[in-house]
């Protein structure tokens, strides 16, 4: 199993981030991509993954909450950044008219940036949306015959938001959102129409823990998320593909690898 989206550079890892990798390993994870979402987070994801040369991965982007904060000079960090091989996506970055932490005239101006970035240095894009799929699709589709590979991160969209990104060759990411019977069910019809060649699965720890993990099995704190639960989410997206998990586990993998250029 590949992780294609965990927040490690997260502070609410600093105590424990090696024994929250062992435990990834231990869980079947083979290699986990850490996901900058600002200047800090980006660096931080980066330091992290030439850690542990092979095994992590790192993005860098600027998330829709802090497209205010965007200048020229995130454009030059995130340069800089992509001349290690260690940086594997640029991203995340995208829209969110959810929460609206930045105005929307902004989160486009900053995502527009960033897209043009990715032409520039040849770099797969780790996207993010939120209740913004008409504007995100819009200035996606201006640009996507110039990008290269694209993914639509944790996705909890449509089935016709679904079939927008696929028509649009973009992979899509699959979070442990499948696993909430309370606001998941949708996507049980949606995964299996994902192509395997294009279906991606990450945690997006610290963030979005499995309904379906075991009281056991739950951190102390009963919410942080981490690596080591991927399974579930595996588990899940095999269910409603009726595949066996290993496959769903090995065609994710193998999808992975291709997409973020890993061996």
């Amino acid at each position: 199993m590949i992780d294609i989206g965990a927040n490690l550079a997260h502070d609410s890892f600093d105590g424990d981030r090696e024994a929250v990798l062992q435990r990834a390993w231990d869980a079947g994870v083979e290699a986990i991509v850490v996901t900058g979402s600002c200047a800090a987070s980006s660096r931080r994801a980066l330091e992290i993954a030439r850690a542990h040369p092979g095994r992590l991965h790192a993005t860098a982007g600027l998330h829709p909450h802090h497209a205010a904060d965007w200048s020229p000079a995130h454009a030059a960090l995130f340069r800089e950044l992509a001349q290690d091989p260690a940086l594997v996506s640029l991203g995340e970055c995208g829209l969110d008219y959810f929460r609206d932490l930045s105005p929307r005239p902004v989160q486009r101006a900053a995502f527009e940036a960033q897209l043009e970035l990715a032409v520039e240095l040849r770099r797969p894009l780790f996207l993010h949306q939120r209740d913004a799929h008409a504007d995100f699709l819009a200035i996606l589709r201006d640009h996507r015959s110039r990008l290269g590979a694209v993914c639509v991160h944790c996705f909890t969209d449509t089935h016709a938001a679904a079939e927008d990104y696929l028509a649009l060759d973009c992979h899509i990411g699959i979070t442990g959102w499948i696993c909430d019977e309370r606001r998941g069910r949708h996507l049980l019809q949606i995964v299996p129409q994902i192509p395997a060649d294009r279906l991606l699965l990450e945690t997006d720890a610290p963030y979005l823990l499995p309904r379906t993990v075991p009281k056991a099995q739950q951190p102390r704190d009963g919410r942080r998320n981490e690596p080591a639960y991927l399974p579930f989410v595996v588990r899940a997206v095999a269910a409603a593909r009726v595949e066996s998990v290993d496959t769903v586990a090995r065609n994710s993998a193998d999808a992975a690898r291709a997409f973020f250029g890993i061996g």
